[in-house]
């Protein structure tokens, strides 16, 4: 089974996100718990692209394309904006207090912690984020 997604890079496209990840687990009858941590995930990886991967005011469209076999579904995020890899950030370190830690880094250590596998690649002038979650 494959569906996907379009939205336009624009935080009020959040909830549309939202909605299409709760489908997908009632479709799917994914526990309430994972259906929320997915959707955790990803509204932190897109929010990252409509924040950071384009000028202000630019209308660009994002996809999210969701694959889904018996054990794992995977979750393919394409947009054209500036080369990001999310891969390469270092680790947050989270033993330290609030007042010692950097702000930023926290959504990309949720998207690890809640997935199994993350990858990038740069194909033709897009991003293509691809995340794995066992099921």
């Amino acid at each position: 089974m494959e569906r996907e997604i379009k939205i336009s890079n624009d935080l009020n496209e959040i909830s549309v996100l939202a909605s299409f990840i709760e489908e997908l687990g009632e479709e799917l009858s994914l526990s309430f718990e994972t259906t929320m941590n997915i959707n955790l995930a990803l509204e932190e990886a897109v929010a990252n692209i409509i924040m950071y991967a384009y000028p202000t005011q630019e209308q660009h469209t994002i996809l999210l394309r969701v694959t889904y076999s018996e054990k794992q579904l995977v979750f393919l995020l394409t947009d054209k904006g500036a080369s990001f890899d999310p891969t390469q950030v270092d680790e947050v370190d989270v033993t330290l207090s609030l007042e010692e830690r950097p702000i930023g880094g926290l959504g990309i250590f949720l998207i690890r912690s809640i997935m199994n596998e993350i990858s990038y690649q740069r194909i033709d002038n897009e991003n293509h984020l691809i995340m794995k979650k066992d099921i």
